[in-house]
């Protein structure tokens, strides 16, 4: 049965959600997302994923705030038989859930219970978990706390970045949103209900995070590195300057906290050490460890803060 849809995203992770819906034989009649911002220089507006992808789609779309009651009313008006909800950025308002001939479909990057909150994968990297994955829930009005139809893992390992896992946990999981409508669509839906007692919260990054600690381990270090790439980006000072470190590995090597230990930037750490492989300093491109080794005079035994 083909079912009357209205979509909820934002970001780049929402598009191939967005995609296999268009391409199916449900109908989209309209995509809400959040409205453009201006770009600091030139004052130049920038339109979310969503909205430009919408409009190329010849797909309606909203960025008004929910929380008008004229815009709960134009809701209404839209008739929808399903809302699916891919990282639209805001809370749905607890009137919209409360319509009982509506299902809020969203489609969440970790297996709940575990991860609930705004940034799984982060939490899922920073914690050095072996596997994450996405989970197909009904939105109440507790965050993150409705039942699942589906789930479906991902392994993790130590050079998995935050950018890599988002593209691959995107595409799995319109895939199985996709199996998930289907579901509901044949009336053969049935919800599971998340385990309390293994809720984790993943809250959202504070700048003061992604600072590097070199007191910390270096598996640690590494972590927040790849947590942390593409954006924010894990970073350190060097003479005042904010630098960026895109790449690392763990050396087993001791030396002091925060040191350069050889010509190769291995820096120590409290437990080994990591050997920087890419870098970028504050407003240049990304470049490998040795062609910035080639413009800046980092000796064996600066130190880093």
């Amino acid at each position: 049965m083909s079912l009357k849809i209205v979509f909820m995203g934002t970001p780049e992770f929402s598009i191939p959600s967005l995609k296999i819906l268009k391409q199916s034989e449900h109908k989209i009649v309209c995509v809400y997302t959040q409205p453009p911002k201006k770009k600091s220089r030139g004052q130049k507006i920038l339109k979310t994923a969503v909205h430009v992808f919408s409009e190329n789609e010849g797909i309606k779309v909203n960025t008004n705030n929910l929380e008008n009651e004229k815009e709960y009313r134009n809701f209404i008006k839209l008739n929808p038989d399903l809302v699916v909800v891919v990282a639209y950025g805001q809370i749905i308002p607890d009137i919209y859930l409360k319509n009982p001939n509506l299902i809020f479909l969203n489609l969440h990057a970790s297996l709940l219970p575990k991860w609930r909150g705004a940034a799984p994968i982060e939490r899922s990297i920073l914690n050095k978990d072996k596997e994450t994955g996405i989970s197909i829930m009904k939105i109440e009005k507790k965050l993150d706390t409705g039942p699942f139809i589906k789930q479906v893992k991902v392994k993790i390992n130590e050079e998995t970045t935050s950018g890599e896992l988002s593209k691959k946990l995107s595409v799995i999981g319109a895939e199985a949103l996709k199996d998930s409508i289907e579901l509901i669509s044949s009336g053969k839906v049935s919800f599971k209900k998340q385990n309390e007692k293994n809720a984790t919260y993943a809250k959202k990054i504070n700048k003061i995070e992604t600072q590097i600690n070199w007191k910390d381990k270096a598996d640690n270090i590494i972590a927040k590195i790849n947590a942390f790439n593409p954006k924010p980006g894990a970073w350190f000072f060097l003479k005042n300057e904010r630098i960026k470190i895109l790449k690392a590995k763990e050396i087993i090597q001791k030396g002091e906290e925060g040191k350069v230990l050889d010509d190769k930037l291995t820096i120590g750490c409290s437990v080994n050490a990591i050997q920087i492989l890419k870098i970028q300093r504050e407003g240049k491109r990304e470049m490998d460890a040795a062609e910035f080794l080639l413009g800046n005079n980092i000796k064996k035994g600066t130190k880093f803060n």
